[in-house]
C-alpha cells in the first residue's frame, strides 16, 4: 500500500465484510449455485473507491463467477449489488459498462478479424452513428467518430500498440491482446475497471508494463478490482486484498497481512498442512 492510499483504509478492520470509508461497490447476500454446487456465497463486501483491490483465492474459489455476477454477465440466485449507490439488479451487462464499471476477461475477447483500431472504436459508448436512421447521415456523427479515433490512437500509443493500429487483432501476441483489452476498456471512460487475471499467459517481458498500466489507472482516479494468482503482482500493486475460498470471503486486509492469516494459509495449503502424516491405518 502506498502512502497516498494508506489513508483510504484508515480505521478499516482487517476482517471479511469490513465496512470501507468510501465504497464504490457494495455486495450483500449474493449467492450462486450450479446444481448442488454453491459457487458463490458472499454475505457482504465493499470495494474502496480510488484503490487497487486484489481478489485472490485457490483454484475453484469462485472468483471469476463472482466477477460475472458483479458485472451482470451472470445472475445471482439471491442478493443485491450496487455501484455508485445504484442497484445493478436487472441491468444488462452492457448498461453496467455504460454506468462506468467495465471489465476485461481472463481469455481475451478481441475480435481477431477486425483491426486493432476498429476493436478500440467498438469500446466507445453513446455513438450517434449506431442509430439506424442516423447512420445514413454522416454529418450527424462524423465529428464524434473523429474524436473517438483520436482518443483510441492516444490510448494505443499509451499502451505501446500504436505500431499495430491497422493490423488484425488476431496477429497480436497474448500479452498484446491483454494490453488491447485494457486500452479498449478505457474507451468507456470508466470509474471502475475490473481485470480478470491480467497476467495470465503474458510474456514476462510485458508483465512490468502491465503492472505500471494498472497502477496508472489508480493514479488517474479510477478504482481497480482484479483477480490474480501471481502473488508477486498482488504484493506489488494492490492496496487491499480480498480472499475467497469455496465461494466465501474468508479474509480481507492489506497485502502484508494476508500471508500471515491462518485462514488464508489453510485455504491454499489445507487445514492440516503442517500436521504430521499418519499412515498407521494403511
Amino acid at each position: 500500500m502506498t502512502a497516498d492510499t494508506t489513508s483510504l483504509f484508515n480505521g478499516v478492520a482487517w476482517e471479511p465484510g469490513a465496512a470501507k470509508n468510501d465504497p464504490i461497490l457494495v455486495v450483500d447476500d449474493v449467492r450462486r449455485s450450479f446444481g448442488g454446487l454453491i459457487a458463490v456465497d458472499v454475505d457482504h463486501l465493499e470495494v474502496q473507491r480510488g484503490a487497487i483491490t486484489a481478489l485472490i483465492g485457490p483454484n475453484g474459489a469462485g472468483k471469476t463467477t463472482f466477477f460475472n455476477l458483479l458485472t451482470n454477465f451472470d445472475d445471482p440466485d439471491t442478493g443485491t449489488r450496487s455501484f455508485e449507490g445504484q442497484d445493478l439488479g436487472n441491468i444488462p451487462a452492457h448498461r453496467v459498462a455504460n454506468l462506468g464499471m467495465v471489465r476485461t476477461f481472463q481469455l481475451t475477447k478481441s475480435l481477431s478479424k477486425m483491426t486493432v483500431i476498429d476493436n478500440m472504436l467498438l469500446g466507445a459508448t453513446h455513438q450517434r452513428g449506431e442509430s439506424l436512421w442516423r447512420s445514413f447521415l454522416r454529418f450527424a456523427w462524423s465529428d464524434q467518430e473523429q474524436s473517438n479515433t483520436e482518443r483510441a490512437e492516444a490510448l494505443l500509443a499509451r499502451f505501446n500498440l500504436a505500431h499495430m493500429r491497422d493490423e488484425f487483432a488476431g496477429t497480436l501476441s497474448g500479452g498484446q491482446r491483454k494490453l488491447l483489452e485494457m486500452a479498449r476498456a478505457l474507451m468507456v471512460e470508466p470509474t471502475m475497471v475490473m481485470l480478470d487475471e491480467p497476467m495470465a499467459g503474458v510474456n514476462p517481458a510485458l508483465k512490468q508494463s502491465l503492472l505500471e498500466h494498472v497502477k496508472g489507472l489508480r493514479d488517474e482516479g479510477m478504482t481497480v478490482l482484479f483477480v490474480e494468482h501471481d502473488m508477486d503482482m498482488v504484493q506489488e500493486i494492490s492496496d487491499w486484498v480480498v480472499v475467497m475460498a469455496e465461494g466465501r470471503i474468508i479474509a480481507e486486509g492489506p497485502p502484508a497481512s494476508i500471508g500471515e492469516n491462518q485462514a488464508v494459509v489453510d485455504a491454499y495449503l489445507g487445514a492440516h498442512h503442517d500436521a504430521p502424516l499418519d499412515l498407521g491405518d494403511d
